[in-house]
């Protein structure tokens, strides 16, 4: 039986269990280290798994092994990675004895079996499933918003969703200068935030709606072409949030350390391959005029602005789809508030990429290049 990460922690908690589990594995010498570490993948086969090693190629992230990991059915099949054959093992509590880095998009149930026997192993877990992300003893992770966090870990660091990265990525520089004391998002999000099944669906209701069939409707029960939906996620009873909304609201005031930033969210799915979109409308603490926002943004980390007026161009799902930065748009003052008190702004960002195996890639970086 998997042992909950809490458990484990209260059990070797004297002398601190990740960093104990990773000083015996290091003298055992079945480790690398984390300047050229071992690598695990949990969800190899996956939409995001996939996008790991694409992220990891392209940014020549440095490793010494490679273990792809996926479920039983997924067991035998074979990846070609840098020239490289590799065979996907099945995923067990066994797999991490020589891993220093394990990042996993295996799904909550997965990470919550899997990722404490990852880290009792001496692993660290980049995990982007939304099972640790409230958990206050686990570090969650923007590196262009808290990078230091990622250096507090026990063993885990959880991966925002994809909806908060997107959206911290544009906002927190706006709220390092002046302070953002509210926030109210209405995001667009594509398929591809489903899993690469629902992206499957998507474009089948597509072709079964030109050759006049009945739309298949496996995922999500619904027709999907030609039409958009309230996110999803279970709606909360009494509050009417859905689940995707209150993980923005909850997970932006830890990741910007800031509980007194008052969040609101409406997420929907609508009929779009990859990359979500988000309205944003800010209210600051401090004044900020719309230049000085369009100064602060064109100079941040991970932002490309897009916002020529005249073109009426601005970010949109396929500028944005197979890029890494989120790109920023529609900068203007928000009218209904005092003059230079509130902003309004547009972005998109790849779901698969900074919103997901991206975001989990730079924070392997920061554990790598630790000093």
């Amino acid at each position: 039986m998997a042992l909950s990460l809490r458990v484990l922690r209260q059990r070797l908690a004297p002398t601190g269990m990740y960093a104990l589990a990773q000083q015996r594995s290091l003298a055992s010498g079945s480790k690398n280290g984390m300047s050229n570490p071992n690598v695990a993948i949990a969800g190899v086969t996956g939409a995001v798994g996939q996008e790991f090693l694409a992220c990891m190629d392209k940014r020549g992230f440095p490793f010494n092994n490679l273990k792809l990991l996926a479920s039983a059915r997924s067991a035998g099949k074979e990846i070609t990675f840098k020239g490289q054959t590799y065979v996907v093992e099945e995923l067990t509590e066994d797999s991490f004895d020589d891993v220093d880095i394990a990042l996993f998009s295996a799904g909550g149930s997965q990470s919550l079996k899997y990722a404490p026997a990852a880290v009792k192993s001496g692993a660290v877990v980049i995990d982007n499933s939304s099972a640790y992300r409230m958990d206050p003893d686990v570090p969650l992770v923007v590196p262009e918003v808290n990078p230091h966090a990622a250096h507090q870990h026990n063993g885990i660091i959880a991966n925002p969703n994809c909806s908060t990265i997107i959206m911290a990525v544009a906002l927190y520089p706006l709220h390092e200068a002046v302070g953002v004391t509210r926030a109210s998002i209405a995001t667009y999000q594509a398929a591809s935030g489903a899993g690469a099944a629902a992206m499957e669906e998507l474009e089948q209701q597509a072709r079964d709606w030109v050759e006049n069939k009945p739309l298949t409707q496996d995922i999500f029960g619904r027709q999907y072409v030609w039409n958009l939906f309230s996110h999803n996620s279970d709606v909360d009873s009494k509050t009417g949030y859905n689940e995707e909304e209150l993980k923005m609201i909850r997970e932006t005031n830890k990741i910007f350390e800031d509980e007194t930033i008052k969040i609101t969210a409406t997420c929907i799915r609508v009929p779009v391959l990859r990359a979500h979109c988000e309205a944003i409308n800010m209210t600051f603490k401090g004044e900020l005029s719309e230049q000085q926002a369009y100064d602060i943004l064109s100079k941040a980390p991970g932002v490309t602005i897009l916002d020529e007026r005249e073109a009426n161009r601005f970010p949109e799902p396929l500028d944005a789809s197979g890029i890494d930065n989120v790109l920023v748009g529609r900068i203007r003052a928000d009218v209904s508030q005092e003059p230079n008190k509130g902003l309004e702004m547009f972005v998109a960002g790849d779901q698969l990429l900074k919103g997901a195996a991206l975001n989990a890639v730079q924070i392997a970086e920061l554990l790598v290049h630790a000093k």
